[in-house]
């Protein structure tokens, strides 16, 4: 009988000592509170090196860093000025950095309210007890794929599971872990609940040693499958494609007072709950809808290699502000994308939707009794959640303070709400996030590559012109190219259209402020003289058809597929294994050589293209994999030494340390 170490028993223990407590907590048999979310350890973590970013900053001033050398030039009187919270400083120190790794695994900033109590997403087949069990079946090893038993018989579109069938979640579960990555679980007031943090989309796990990859996209969680098997999918509609709610209407007599005081229907639950799952179904694994414009347009999760990558987001939208814009983007993450109604008082300019309607639409078929909104009390939506809602100075549920432009949307908040956990300062917890996330740096790319194979290639670079997009050492110019360039699949590129329109200046509280906010909290200027004005009109769709950003390089042997779409992907067998359909469709992982040579090479791309362009439910979320189209292959002169010599450079070379 193979005998464990006593680590490895200790890791067992813990695993079904915390298994069973949740099991007991579902159950009801509880009654004590209980929060759980898995954190490693640094030997638990394979990323070998960190960047030079908490080296080289010592203060973050509204976008712009500052050294030691920085300061010193300065004399004291400057220096005390300069580096005050009043003046917008964040002091870059280890504390905020592991404070940092503590919310990266951990934070939810509350989100497990309306992930749990209104969306539903594990009050469907896809719940606890069965996630626990899947666990536990690990015996304390990893996996890359939780396979998880559905509760009962389910039919999403064309698609039916029956109960007992296991599901491929994508989730992550560490060697040792008792729960996946990214996964927090609570238990309070008679309920257990789950959450999201940033791990569970931007953390993964290396199978061979069981360790985290920090950075590295999830790329095979099915975020859109878990979203359909919720019970209210339905409450976040504003990513689904939906052309207008009031199709859903089936019986005019469920109406509320809307905000002119007049009568409006609401439409049925049922009925738009099943158009919003067939969007969701269709989603690749690996791939989330972030934006809240009516139109099915998911993008491939990012990696978190965020040090001098920006701006931000796949359009660039976050272009300035705290850390370059990264804490803009890492505030949107945490308020839309899981929390519909932190967009309350903003649902009329968005969406054609008023207010009361949208709130009633999320509510109407909430998970918990809590937050179910009954059409038939005659009460306003928005007084029924007031009258339920544990987060009343801030739109939605999560935790958080609106912005000093509350209601305005500005570009450093263009979700109107900022959210933090209250008791601590404005913002700390994003920038904490974000001085994490510019500590990251990818893994040692495994494959062993010849100096001469790289300087080769570092040549095709330059002469095939990569190097004018994709410079200095994140391999990128910081720019937003536009769609029309670039040639990309282009509905994601106008997905801040309408939040454009909306646009006033954009001010910010001092770092230091604290929370819930004081009366006269010191509100500053966020400075935009910087700012190309041509990219803020292609990242916000001001008279412009949009753009994509240049995309930093680093990584690249552990983020395939390529493109915002995802849809560049190519398996192990670039002749069979093409697109998405031969790739994650199938269960397989795109093989990073192969789609990074997709990328390149004019035939190989066009097969990937036919292969996506196949499958209507690619078609239907516009995952196709076009535009991009640099080659460097036979078609502009290059011979196949030189291609891959590239490809093999561009695997091996990218990593902000060099």
């Amino acid at each position: 009988m193979e005998k464990r170490s006593t680590n490895e028993v200790k890791k067992w223990n813990v695993l079904f000592l915390v298994s069973s407590f949740v099991a007991i907590c579902a159950l009801g048999l509880s009654q004590a509170d209980f929060e759980y979310g898995y954190v490693p350890d640094t030997d638990q973590i394979l990323n070998e090196h960190k960047t030079k970013f908490s080296e080289t900053v010592s203060y973050d001033v509204m976008g712009k860093f500052l050294t030691e050398e920085d300061i010193k030039s300065f004399t004291k009187a400057e220096q005390r000025k300069m580096v005050s919270p009043e003046n917008g400083a964040v002091k870059v120190d280890q504390e905020l950095i592991d404070l940092g790794k503590e919310l990266f695994y951990k934070e939810t900033f509350g989100n497990e309210i309306f992930l749990t109590d209104i969306l539903g997403f594990i009050d469907g087949p896809f719940g606890i007890p069965n996630i626990m069990k899947a666990i536990m079946e690990l015996k304390g090893e990893a996996t890359t794929n939780l396979r998880v038993e559905l509760s009962e018989d389910v039919t999403i579109g064309e698609q039916s599971w029956k109960k007992g069938d296991k599901i491929d979640t994508g989730l992550d579960v560490a060697k040792g872990a008792v729960t996946p990555l990214g996964i927090p679980i609570s238990y309070s007031n008679g309920r257990v609940r789950a959450g999201l943090s940033c791990a569970a989309c931007h953390a993964t796990v290396d199978l061979e040693t069981g360790k985290v990859m920090e950075g590295v996209p999830n790329l095979d969680f099915d975020s859109g499958l878990i979203t359909a098997l919720a019970t209210n999918s339905a409450a976040f509609f504003p990513t689904a494609e939906i052309d207008s709610i009031r199709d859903y209407i089936r019986d005019t007599n469920r109406t509320i007072e809307n905000t002119k005081g007049e009568e409006e229907e609401l439409p049925d639950p049922v009925a738009l709950e099943k158009a919003v799952d067939k969007t969701f179904i269709k989603w690749p694994k690996g791939n989330f809808d972030t934006t809240p414009d009516l139109v099915a347009n998911p993008t491939q999760t990012p990696h978190t290699f965020t040090f001098e990558a920006h701006p931000y987001g796949w359009n660039g939208f976050s272009l300035f502000g705290p850390f370059r814009g990264l804490s803009t983007f890492n505030n949107e993450v945490h308020s839309f994308n899981s929390d519909s109604l932190s967009f309350q008082e903003h649902s009329e300019d968005l969406f054609g939707v008023d207010k009361e309607v949208y709130m009633g639409t999320i509510l109407q078929n909430s998970a918990h009794k809590k937050y179910k909104y009954d059409v038939t009390s005659n009460q306003k939506p928005s007084d029924f959640f007031q009258s339920v809602d544990d987060t009343p100075n801030v739109p939605g549920v999560n935790e958080g303070v609106i912005p000093p432009t509350f209601p305005n949307l500005t570009m450093i908040t263009p979700n109107a709400t900022i959210v933090s956990s209250i008791g601590t300062e404005v913002g700390r917890e994003n920038n904490a996030l974000s001085a994490y996330q510019n500590t990251i740096a990818p893994p040692t790319y495994r494959r062993k590559v010849s100096e001469e194979t790289k300087a080769t290639g570092r040549e095709v670079f330059e002469r095939a012109g990569c190097i004018s997009c994709h410079a200095g050492r994140t391999f990128t110019n910081h720019q937003i190219i536009p769609v029309e360039e670039i040639k990309t699949e282009p509905t994601r590129a106008l997905s801040m259209k309408q939040v454009g329109k909306q646009l006033r200046e954009s001010y910010m509280y001092a770092p230091n402020t604290p929370t819930p906010l004081p009366d006269n909290p010191t509100v500053l200027k966020v400075p935009t003289d910087h700012i190309n004005q041509e990219q803020k009109k292609l990242a916000f769709n001001i008279n412009s058809k949009g753009g994509y950003k240049v995309k930093s390089l680093v990584g690249l042997a552990y983020t395939a597929p390529y493109l915002h779409d995802g849809a560049v992907a190519v398996g192990p067998d670039e002749i069979v294994d093409l697109g998405v359909p031969g790739t994650l469709m199938k269960g397989r992982l795109p093989n990073p050589y192969n789609s990074l040579k997709a990328i390149i090479d004019k035939e190989l791309r066009q097969k990937v293209i036919a292969a996506n362009e196949s499958v209507p439910q690619l078609r239907d979320v516009h995952v196709l994999g076009i535009g991009h189209e640099y080659w460097v292959d036979g078609s502009t002169g290059f011979t196949e030494e030189e291609q891959k010599a590239l490809i093999d450079y561009l695997l091996s070379g990218t990593s902000p340390n060099e």
